[in-house]
């Protein structure tokens, strides 16, 4: 990212896109072009599939510094906890991965995780939550809030600092702020610190970039999308329904967030408006718009994923003082 306004049309323009990023977006396209979809060859088998490395993503090596606990859920559901935590953390990060609320695991990014870990000095919880379509909305979300109740009664004791901040990518980013808001709701509690919203989904009635970025394979097309916001949410749900869809929330008394976008995303909008109703709402939010970068560019080497992890890794230090 430039300089720039993330509001500047300079950094929508192609021109703006480096060579190095339209070359990782042409590999992109090319490694994947012929990859099965999941919603023919099951969800399970894509999932079996990541877990080999296999697929657009760089296979992520297991961190010795991780550990996995287990908390309770909602009806006696059992939540697995990935813990990455350096000495004496000044903080903790509630993060909930990606993959279209059907795919992904907490174990997949522990380069990220420990990056985090060791840039802001936070303790790292990663949380397992139950995926679609064999557990569709409200599954996921349910785990991510009692995840979320867990740390807050027990951050101080585990961790030593009550300090918690949230976020996560893609699906990971729309949980992240479903949790927000029923945390606000529900238990009444306003203490993040910080939120931190990469490349998020956050109108699964579809936004206009959603609808219309079309079929090129570059990770998320509109296809991809509509598959997997039909397997994560029941037919009959309403979903302009503020827990569905938290750009339609009400959305006071939100902490301070970092959304973070590329312009060649089919979320796009996503971050853009909810970014803009964020700072309607009175809260502090910043936007992050890198050209070119597709979704989930943060995991691919080059400038603008190193960038913008740097800026994610300031941010998550700053808000935790």
């Amino acid at each position: 990212m430039s300089d720039k306004h993330p509001f500047d049309p300079a950094l929508f323009r192609p021109e703006a896109i480096s060579a190095e990023t339209r070359a990782i977006n042409e590999a992109i396209v090319k490694a994947i072009a012929d990859m099965e979809e999941w919603w023919n060859v099951g969800a399970q088998k894509m999932r079996d599939a990541r877990a080999r490395g296999e697929g657009p993503f760089p296979l992520a090596p297991k961190s010795d510094a991780a550990r996995t606990i287990e908390i309770p859920g909602k009806g006696g559901h059992k939540i697995p906890l990935r813990i990455i935590a350096p000495e004496n953390p000044r903080g903790v990060y509630l993060h909930i991965h990606g993959g279209g609320w059907v795919l992904g695991a907490a174990d997949q990014q522990d380069p990220m995780l420990e990056r985090i870990a060791k840039n802001a000095g936070l303790a790292v919880v990663s949380v397992e939550y139950r995926l679609a379509p064999e557990h569709p909305y409200p599954a996921g979300p349910d785990d991510c809030e009692a995840a979320a109740v867990w740390l807050v009664e027990n951050a101080a004791k585990e961790f030593g600092t009550d300090k918690i901040t949230i976020g996560g990518e893609s699906a990971g980013g729309h949980l992240s702020a479903v949790t927000l808001l029923r945390m606000r709701d529900r238990h009444g509690y306003t203490g993040f610190k910080g939120a931190n919203l990469v490349f998020g989904a956050f109108d699964m009635s579809m936004t206009p970039s959603q609808k219309h970025f079309g079929n090129e394979r570059l990770i998320l097309r509109t296809v991809d999308i509509e598959q997997f916001g039909d397997a994560f949410l029941p037919e009959g749900v309403d979903r302009r329904h503020p827990d569905v869809s938290p750009l339609y929330a009400n959305l006071k008394d939100m902490p301070p967030a970092l959304f973070t976008i590329g312009t060649r995303d089919a979320l796009l909008d996503d971050s853009l408006f909810m970014h803009g109703r964020w700072l309607a709402a009175g809260n502090e939010g910043e936007l992050a718009v890198y050209p070119g970068g597709a979704h989930g560019f943060i995991a691919f080497p080059g400038e603008i994923a190193r960038s913008a992890n740097e800026r994610i890794d300031a941010f998550l230090s700053r808000v935790t003082g």
